[in-house]
């Protein structure tokens, strides 16, 4: 008799427990994003995003169809750039004699959102 009363509190008890339990609301809040304008927009600043970003890092991996850098003001941040096809030429003479080894610094010009290297400045570590 008294297994038959556990057994029937306990049943009584987990199914309130279930009852009790309610899902949680998503997050419906939404706020509108922050935009921020300059009160003059010249055309240099155009000008030089249409030119590309320059980005310098430190040499991770680099061979004649790619190079992978750290940026130097996050070192978190990983990129991975292929070539223009004219730097492409370049940086296979560069990697026929060499090429960058880990830890070279350079700078990269790219446009903002792309993966393509537009310019590359730095040496080359000499080979030894």
């Amino acid at each position: 008799m008294k297994n038959c009363k556990t057994f029937a509190m306990i049943a009584v008890a987990a199914a309130a427990a279930c009852a009790m339990v309610v899902p949680a609301g998503a997050q419906t809040e939404r706020t509108a994003p922050i935009v921020v304008r300059s009160a003059d927009s010249s055309s240099a600043k155009a000008q030089n995003t249409a030119k590309g970003n320059w980005m310098k890092g430190e040499v991770i991996h680099a061979d004649a169809n790619e190079i992978v850098v750290r940026e130097a003001q996050n070192e978190r941040m990983i990129h991975t750039f292929t070539y223009t096809p004219a730097l492409q030429t370049r940086m296979q003479r560069i990697s026929d004699n060499g090429g960058y080894k880990y830890g070279d610094k350079v700078k990269i010009r790219y446009q903002t959102g792309q993966t393509v290297a537009l310019k590359i400045h730095g040496r080359p570590s000499k080979s030894s």
